[in-house]
């Protein structure tokens, strides 16, 4: 019995043969380039359901069939794309750290910035981060409930010990780091996807420091 998908064009088919078999060690790239196709296809469209087995099987040029030893089925592979893009983004924040030196209110205003920039740089991937819309309901595919509390923790926890930082050095007056670490991600993450659908609106100039200063309970310079 053939797989949902297993049927394609000629040319496609074409494709597919010359790729049939990879040489031993080339499972890890083909992997890679699944998760490319994916997240090439969320760029051009918005759209988490256009990454689909038969649309990623003909951007890679495979047979759909090809897929199933890396990828059990379509979430998985949004999954994996949502996972290296939350490490892009940890990468990010840690590298805006390290050039933020020592001051710590200095190291909380890079990652916040950064946190910003890339939502901005990269809007339809940051929206499928975190818009949810590809995550299907419970036992309907392979992703456990794991896959999906872990995304993006230590991004959070980051924003968590830089906040700590500030109250120590006296930078902020945060009596529950956490909690308002997490009231800061989330005005964040409210700006940034108003700023994604609301491209026409004239924003102040020093929103993301009224934010920022506010949910930080940082203290006047």
């Amino acid at each position: 019995m053939k797989r949902p998908g297993s049927v394609r064009a000629p040319g496609a088919a074409r494709a597919a043969a010359a790729r049939t078999h990879n040489r031993r060690g080339e499972g890890g790239r083909l992997r890679e380039e699944i998760i490319d196709a994916a997240a090439e296809l969320l760029d051009e469209t918005g759209e988490p359901h256009a990454v689909t087995l038969r649309s990623v099987a003909r951007r890679v040029g495979i047979a759909t069939p090809s897929i199933y030893p890396h990828f059990p089925d379509r979430p998985a592979i949004v999954l994996a794309v949502v996972q290296r893009e939350f490490a892009g983004l940890e990468s990010s924040l840690g590298a805006a750290v390290e050039r933020a030196g020592g001051d710590p209110r200095q190291r909380l205003l890079a990652i916040c910035a950064t946190y910003l920039d890339f939502a901005g740089c990269h809007p339809r991937r940051y929206r499928t981060m975190f818009g949810g819309l590809w995550v299907p309901p419970p036992g309907d595919s392979s992703l456990t409930e794991t896959d999906l509390v872990v995304l993006g923790a230590s991004c959070l926890l980051m924003l968590i010990d830089a906040l700590g930082d500030c109250v120590a050095a006296g930078a902020a007056t945060s009596t529950d780091v956490s909690a308002d670490a997490t009231a800061l991600w989330a005005g964040l993450h409210g700006l940034a996807h108003q700023r994604l659908v609301s491209p026409s609106f004239l924003w102040p100039e020093n929103v993301p420091e009224r934010v920022i200063g506010s949910l930080a309970h940082l203290t006047a310079v």
